[in-house]
């Protein structure tokens, strides 16, 4: 696939210092494509996570939910207000290291923290209200199945969409298995939605891994391609990967456990 041969010959270059062109890699959101750039760069871009918008909330007295878009966008303006002119990479790391070590969730340690004098939360004594706590969602399981298609001595990997989680990333084909569905049946119509036929050969693994408040178990099938393109419904593209070669495609962490795993048994 000539898609999957250019992101990995962009891949294997140095990072540019360019926020527009870093944005495009798999896996770089606005956090990571600011993190690294101002580390690299000294680029003048700020950064929001866990730690430092806990810092940002309780400085500016701001007690709604952070995790709320229109919060997060003026939590973003914050941060980049405050930027200095210059190490802003040093600058970025101390608001996390701060929100982590003493603007910690609970019983944060106020009389050691320098900006102390200026916390609005301090201030009105709300620190321990600030920001808004939002009670969890119930966790929800998830039964998943992974289907490993081998043609050949190349395995199929499809690139996920754009935008949302992982974006951009690449991935064994997986999708849920819908209520008394067997791993089987569902990886058949997986393969069916794929337009790809294939005969099932076995289990490789079991994979569970959590995102958010979500408990997923992703039951991971090989199948022997028999005949078929993959259509890429749903996704940007595809490729057929030789095993060794695998190590080159970004994927997110439960995908590139499978991927350890494939390569081990190639």
């Amino acid at each position: 696939c000539r898609a999957a041969k250019r992101l990995r010959d962009r891949q294997h270059q140095t990072i540019p210092d360019d926020p527009a062109f870093v944005a495009t890699l798999p896996g770089f959101g606005r956090y990571t494509t600011n993190a690294v750039l101002s580390q690299a760069f000294d680029r003048r871009l700020p950064i929001l996570e866990a730690n430092s918008q806990r810092v940002l909330c309780r400085l500016f007295g701001i007690a709604q939910n952070p995790q709320e878009s229109a919060v997060r966008k003026v939590l973003w303006q914050l941060a980049e207000t405050l930027l200095p002119a210059k190490s802003v990479g040093d600058f970025n790391q101390a608001m996390m290291e701060l929100g982590a070590m003493v603007c910690t969730p609970t019983t944060p340690k106020c009389p050691k923290c320098p900006l102390r004098e200026h916390c609005q939360a301090k201030l009105q004594d709300r620190q321990e209200e600030i920001p808004l706590r939002v009670k969890r969602a119930d966790t929800v399981a998830i039964e998943e199945v992974a289907v490993i298609v081998r043609r050949g001595n190349r395995l199929l990997l499809v690139q996920r969409p754009h935008e949302g989680r992982w974006a951009k990333m690449w991935e064994f084909p997986h999708h849920p298995r819908e209520a008394n569905e067997s791993a089987e049946t569902a990886a058949r119509r997986l393969l069916a939605t794929l337009g790809v036929e294939g005969g099932l050969v076995g289990e490789l693994a079991t994979i569970r891994h959590n995102v958010t408040r979500f408990q997923i178990t992703m039951v991971c099938l090989h199948v022997k391609h028999r005949r078929g393109s993959p259509n890429a419904a749903g996704f940007p593209s595809v490729a057929w990967v030789r095993a060794a070669d695998l190590h080159e495609y970004p994927l997110c962490t439960p995908q590139r456990k499978l991927a350890r795993l494939v390569e081990a048994g190639r």
